[in-house]
């Protein structure tokens, strides 16, 4: 176990995002990032709660709830042994969730080495 204070786990989310090529973050849209400690009943490292990108279609007039990323800091830390580690989970974690925002289902992603 590694832990990281919720500042600098914000700082490593910053810098996860900040490798996203911009020709696909220029894309996110109504998504917002929250860190919790753990999940509740369950070894998660993230989660996505929304809709896709791509089975958004006429969403018709009014307000829509942004999507929700999780990331779950002190299980991410249980996991790691060096603060690298946490950084290097930190932006698996996210590009995982984040390509879940853009449609993209767990099967295409392990089968992309995700």
């Amino acid at each position: 176990m590694f832990e990281v204070t919720e500042e600098r786990f914000g700082e490593m989310i910053s810098d996860a995002l900040a490798t996203i090529p911009p020709f696909l973050a220029g894309h996110m849209d109504n998504v917002a990032i929250f860190v919790e400690d753990t999940a509740e009943g369950g070894r998660l490292f993230g989660l996505y709660e929304g809709i896709p990108l791509t089975r958004r279609s006429g969403y018709g007039a009014g307000i829509v709830m942004p999507d929700k990323i999780t990331l779950y800091r002190m299980t991410i830390c249980d996991y790691c042994s060096t603060e690298e580690e946490v950084a290097a989970q930190v932006r698996t974690t996210l590009v995982h969730e984040v390509a879940h925002h853009f449609g993209i289902s767990d099967p295409r992603l392990v089968e992309l080495g995700w």
